[in-house]
């Protein structure tokens, strides 16, 4: 087990090693203009000097080297556009609880909603009329086949007339958290929905099941004990999808809603072309991403010991 996730997280570094090399580099092709206040009132001299104080004008490799060190020192620079001088550290860390708590409550919602519904519909497959099943797949197609941001707008249009909601968020009011939290929730609900009800009809049709029933062992007990327990072991795998689901979401919801988070601070630093605290958020969405699928492995190797056994088992 030690070494299975070992070679998971070193794997996991190296990917994240080549994202941000990919990123920095990009970054570096944008224009210069991102990196100054009144880059239209400097003159040539006065740039050139600039880019030579932020290192600018190094060889790329003796920049990124220079990115790494800052890194690892606690020093990621400063905003040049956002808010002038303001390490871009100390900007993320403002917003950094209002995004955690949104994504956390969301993807919380999201297991306590999509999975009874997933059991739901596997169950009802093996009824008459096969309600539950076809109530829930029409709402799996509907939020799958529909934008996320048409319905987003949907969901804040309608719901803002609700006494006590909001159309736009307010730290000290709780009753416009949740639509924004349920707008975030509202995919990963269908896509964990969608894939239970999909393993446990696979495992509810398999021998051990049929020889079960012949014994008389309960519906109940089989779903419970046997179908829910293995197929809850593949779904594993989706957690981190839902992960970064949810943060491509915030991208969106955040702005919408105006909710002072790192999706929105995110879209407001590519506008205004603050290259240096796009490279700080993309590094760090980037490593909660890659955080998201190391974490699923480890998750599906603890609930299932035999992925750990094979050489190539897991592999993605």
């Amino acid at each position: 087990m030690a070494k299975y996730i070992g070679k998971r997280l070193l794997r996991s570094l190296l990917t994240l090693l080549i994202i941000i090399t990919i990123v920095f580099s990009l970054l570096r092709l944008m224009p210069i203009e991102g990196y100054f206040e009144n880059f239209e009132k400097l003159s040539t001299a006065q740039i050139n000097v600039g880019l030579r104080q932020l290192g600018l004008k190094d060889p790329l490799p003796v920049q990124m080297i220079n990115f790494w060190k800052g890194v690892f020192k606690g020093d990621w620079g400063v905003s040049h556009k956002y808010r002038v001088g303001a390490p871009v550290l100390d900007i993320i860390a403002e917003k950094v609880p209002v995004s955690m708590k949104m994504g956390l409550a969301a993807l919380g919602i999201a297991l306590l909603l999509g999975l009874p519904l997933g059991i739901l519909m596997a169950r009802s497959t093996r009824t008459r009329f096969k309600i539950g099943d076809k109530l829930g797949t029409v709402f799996v197609v509907i939020i799958e086949g529909i934008p996320a941001a048409i319905y987003h707008l949907l969901i804040q249009f309608y719901g803002s007339k609700l006494p006590g909601f909001d159309m736009f968020f307010h730290a000290d009011r709780p009753l416009t958290w949740i639509l924004p939290i349920f707008s975030l929730a509202l995919g990963n609900i269908a896509y964990y929905a969608m894939w239970l009800r999909r393993y446990m009809v696979d495992e509810n049709n398999k021998d051990y099941v049929r020889l079960a029933r012949a014994k008389g062992v309960s519906g109940g007990r089989i779903f419970s004990s046997h179908v829910f327990r293995n197929a809850i072991v593949p779904l594993a795998q989706f957690i981190p999808t839902s992960v970064i689901l949810t943060l491509m979401g915030s991208l969106y919801v955040e702005s919408l809603y105006s909710i002072p988070g790192m999706g929105g601070l995110l879209v407001q630093a590519i506008q205004r072309q603050d290259n240096t605290l796009v490279q700080a958020l993309v590094l760090i969405y980037a490593a909660i991403s890659i955080l998201g699928l190391l974490v699923g492995d480890i998750f599906m190797a603890l609930l299932d010991p035999r992925i750990a056994l094979g050489k190539k088992e897991g592999d993605r």
